[in-house]
């Protein structure tokens, strides 16, 4: 399974030149879903209905049935890019997800903790 988000041209440019080597996405119900995975579940579940009891993202961290799921590649796109635009897809590794601070160059906001998606070599610039 592959992870797909788009970006804005600033930061895909950056990310397809290598040098941006982490994304950040908001930890809201939207994005648990898409990157989180309660323990045995094959599908996920949908997050902003348990979420909603949930009083901190330590609760999340502290979870011990709540993971990450397994993508084997991360690809970036340009904004919303048609299948034929090709140089507006870069293909990345991916290195795994985690929650923590973001560095304010890459678009992060100074102290604010996000899902943070990192990139490993870049398979295929389109």
């Amino acid at each position: 399974m592959n992870l797909q988000l788009s970006l804005k041209r600033q930061w895909f440019e950056m990310t397809k030149a290598g040098v941006k080597k982490e994304d950040y996405r908001e930890i809201t119900p939207y994005f648990c879903n898409k990157f989180l995975l309660f323990e045995g579940e094959k599908k996920p579940r949908k997050f902003w209905q348990t979420m909603l009891d949930w009083n901190s993202v330590e609760e999340i961290l502290d979870n011990p049935n709540i993971s990450f799921k397994p993508f084997q590649h991360n690809i970036m796109t340009d904004a919303y890019p048609s299948k034929q635009e090709l140089d507006r897809f870069c293909t990345l590794e991916h290195k795994g997800i985690e929650i923590r601070t973001g560095n304010p160059l890459w678009g992060a906001k100074e102290g604010k903790l996000y899902f943070v998606i990192k990139h490993g070599e870049i398979i295929k610039n389109r």
